[in-house]
């Protein structure tokens, strides 16, 4: 995990421009809505490698490079972009905390059906205590004799 938040807030400084124009160009494709762009990629090229120029990002979260730009009221394909890779991030955060409840509930279930079979187990131990086996032997013996 440290490494991938080493990777987020290294986002813009560190990346290869032809490795960001390609993700781009994906990017565009996935929000592209019949003829209707929510990115231009061309747009976005330009205004990452302007916002790369004109503040310093090599520490920045991602979170804060979002909010300089909400500020700064100004590249709006980026502010998309970072919006909707924040969104995911938190997303996939939920989806594992889902998985992570339901794995404990699952373990849960398992205990539990394993004390009650050992409850079980535990009750049938203690009635064959209880239990009369020369009362069962002798009426089984009378009733092989009676036939």
């Amino acid at each position: 995990m440290h490494n991938k938040k080493e990777q987020m807030s290294c986002v813009l400084p560190c990346v290869d421009i032809l490795f960001l124009e390609e993700k781009c160009l994906n990017l565009e494709k996935y929000l592209k809505h019949d003829n209707s762009l929510d990115i231009d990629k061309f747009d976005l090229i330009s205004e990452l490698n302007i916002l790369r120029k004109i503040i310093g990002l090599e520490n920045d979260k991602p979170i804060d490079i979002l909010n300089y730009i909400k500020i700064i009221n100004s590249f709006s394909n980026v502010y998309i972009t970072y919006r909707i890779m924040l969104i995911i991030l938190v997303s996939v955060v939920l989806a594992e905390m889902s998985l992570s409840n339901l794995k404990i509930i699952n373990t849960y279930y398992h205990v539990s059906r394993k004390l009650n079979k050992l409850v079980i187990l535990s009750i049938e131990k203690e009635m064959l205590k209880k239990f009369n086996y020369d009362n069962l032997i002798n009426n089984l013996h009378k009733k092989m004799l009676e036939k």
